[in-house]
């Protein structure tokens, strides 16, 4: 039989306490394999902290280029940053910013050096590269990705990639910004396809939860696995526990049913059924990818 390899991957890991406490507790008691890190956000040092005590939990770095604060001083990167250092809150202007105005070309290349350093020096290992909203998917920043894959050892970077048809069968909503996602992400796996394998870096042949964004819960994730028709996949999701005074990473409530979604022992039964293994990208073996 055909082994089977689902990554079960947390977003935000350093975002807030909330976020860093969800995903301890989804990956001790529940399917949860592996997270992605914020270096710069607030609660960053308590998540690293938190990684080092769990070290079957694998960490990838969550690149931060939209909505978020960056690791460099803004005079150094004046064409990325306001003068608090925060990015843009629009990932629309700012890959057009990206994509167009090229003084921002050498800053992009400085901050995302900057922020994999800053993921070095916390000595754990880099199991992949991913990016808040996606925004690693843009060209020229995954571009830049690839150019640093030696040198910070990028053995694998996330690839959102689901049928849109699929995901409209088990949750017909938000059609417009679904169909539209669908459109862009689809020209931007292919082309991130093309430039890993050229690179020899490591992709899911599916990823699960872009056009489910806010609303992987327990009903979605039962009704979708056993339709999965790909060996290797990535499903991630946003866990959170609200905590009063903290910024909320998704729409209230959605962090909580996220979290139950990753806690379910019904969630653990089907993978367990339709013959899924739990791994995450530094366990993959590398001819399945």
């Amino acid at each position: 039989m055909q082994k089977r390899f689902a990554i079960i991957n947390g977003d935000d890991f350093g975002f807030s306490c909330g976020v860093n406490q969800a995903i301890i507790k989804a990956h001790e008691e529940g399917v949860l394999t592996s997270t992605s890190l914020m270096v710069t956000a607030d609660a960053a040092k308590e998540a690293v902290s938190l990684a080092r005590t769990h070290p079957n939990l694998s960490v990838g770095l969550h690149l931060v280029l939209v909505c978020g604060r960056s690791a460099l001083p803004p005079e150094q990167i004046p064409h990325l940053v306001d003068e608090q250092g925060n990015f843009s809150n629009s990932s629309l202007m700012a890959g057009l910013r990206y994509q167009f105005v090229r003084e921002t070309r050498e800053e992009l290349r400085q901050e995302i050096r900057s922020q994999l350093e800053k993921f070095r020096s916390t000595g754990l290992p880099l199991s992949h590269v991913d990016g808040h909203l996606h925004m690693h998917m843009h060209p020229v920043i995954l571009r830049i990705l690839v150019d640093l894959a030696a040198e910070f050892d990028i053995k694998a970077i996330r690839l959102p990639s689901e049928e849109l048809g699929l995901n409209l069968r088990l949750e017909f909503s938000n059609l417009l910004t679904k169909l539209v996602w669908s459109g862009v992400f689809g020209r931007l796996r292919r082309y991130g396809e093309n430039l890993l394998k050229s690179q020899d870096i490591n992709f899911t042949d599916r990823v699960y939860g872009l056009l489910q964004t806010g609303c992987v819960t327990e009903k979605y994730l039962l009704n979708l696995i056993p339709q999965i028709r790909s060996d290797v996949v990535e499903i991630y999701c946003h866990p959170a526990i609200a905590i009063n005074g903290e910024p909320l990473n998704g729409p209230p409530t959605s962090g909580e049913a996220e979290l139950a979604a990753l806690l379910s022992s019904q969630v653990r039964e089907v993978l367990a059924s339709n013959n899924f293994e739990l791994t995450n990208y530094s366990l993959l073996p590398k001819d399945t990818c």
